[in-house]
């Protein structure tokens, strides 16, 4: 079977509806994995078994055993000791659903690839693209499971450090599966792509401060930074929260990622200046500088849009302490906004030679 060098009469839109098919089940397995997060259900399965652990236990002493194993983890002997086996399979079932998830988003994977591999339908150029892909979701499990080793042993929780590298991978994964399908999407577009290097450059820069949010949002849910300041915009009476600055003065640069008033702190200032900078890009967005078309206004309008959402979801997670269906909510909205500002970032960098005049 060879690969086709290039699509004749237009992209099959059945491979375009599985890529985005894979971005949905990813977008879903990260407001999972915030509800597992949230519920501190990431410590119930003990084990990773690809195949077997495919199955939740099916007898009586099948959950004995499962429950058994959990009763050695720090998590249980600290804080869940007087767990009974019921409680226990109420934070199980969304682990598991979690994990089953990741293998639904394989088997979506390899049974599309193969389909439309064996239809003559992937052509030269897009085979590497779909093997980052698979490679992203495998490295993705794998850090999956390293991240949840790190709770297993000494700590009660697992480590924020290995939490925000699983997020920011899940969300990166998300982002270039999201791309390839929207450049098959756009490839036959005849819309003219004239936009400045300043806008792609500034539109890069808020992908950056993004992606260090996103981080940092993972530091404040591993470390439960969320819960010490509840109010807004003020950390408590204070702009800058007096145990911020008595943190860098006793441990330095690393209060950085390690204090929780910092972490907190950091998460609310960037917030805000990723506010700024969309703002800003959103009143200047006609401007004959920067020579947006159609398509990208209509990205800058979404992201505008999705930034309002997630900043409000943001601060009324805060004042109402962070409870699970709003710190899950919130952790989507930031898909959304990352989503959308991968869709404006396609646009901006749109191969010229595929967008020519109509």
């Amino acid at each position: 079977m060879r690969l086709i060098d290039h699509y004749a009469g237009g992209i099959p839109k059945g491979l375009i509806a599985w890529l985005y098919a894979g971005c949905f089940i990813v977008f879903a397995m990260v407001g999972i994995g915030g509800i597992t997060r949230l519920t501190g259900s990431g410590l119930s399965i003990t084990e990773w078994k690809v195949v077997t652990g495919t199955f939740p236990p099916l007898t009586q002493q099948g959950w004995e055993d499962e429950f058994a194993k959990y009763q050695k983890t720090p998590q249980y002997i600290q804080i869940n000791s007087d767990f009974s086996l019921q409680d226990f399979k109420n934070i199980y079932w969304w682990e598991y659903i979690h994990r089953l998830v990741g293998r639904l988003l394989g088997f979506v994977f390899i049974g599309g690839f193969l389909w439309f591999y064996f239809k003559n339908q992937i052509s030269k150029k897009l085979m590497p693209q779909l093997m980052i892909m698979f490679l992203l979701g495998a490295w993705q499990g794998f850090l999956g499971w390293y991240m949840v080793m790190s709770g297993l042993v000494e700590k009660t929780s697992v480590s924020h450090y290995r939490l925000a590298i699983h997020l920011i991978n899940a969300f990166f994964t998300f982002g270039y599966i999201f791309w390839v399908a929207q450049n098959l999407k756009y490839q036959n577009s005849k819309v003219s792509n004239r936009a400045t290097p300043a806008i792609k450059k500034l539109a890069v820069a808020i992908m950056a401060m993004l992606a260090l949010q996103i981080i940092y949002g993972a530091f404040v849910a591993g470390t439960h930074a969320g819960h010490i300041y509840t109010t807004w915009p003020k950390m408590n009476d204070e702009w800058i929260a007096n145990t911020v600055p008595l943190s860098w003065q006793q441990m330095g640069v690393v209060s950085l990622v390690e204090s929780l008033p910092t972490i907190q702190f950091v998460h609310r200032t960037v917030a805000l200046i990723l506010f700024v900078l969309i703002v800003y890009v959103w009143l200047k967005r006609k401007s004959s500088s920067w020579n947006l078309n159609q398509q990208q206004l209509l990205a800058v309008h979404f992201l505008l849009l999705f930034l309002v959402v997630q900043f409000l979801l943001g601060v009324f997670t805060l004042l109402y302490s962070v409870p699970v269906a709003m710190g899950v909510i919130h952790q989507m909205g930031a898909f959304a906004l990352f989503a959308s500002l991968v869709h404006l970032l396609n646009r901006l960098y749109a191969n010229n030679k595929q967008q020519q005049e109509a």
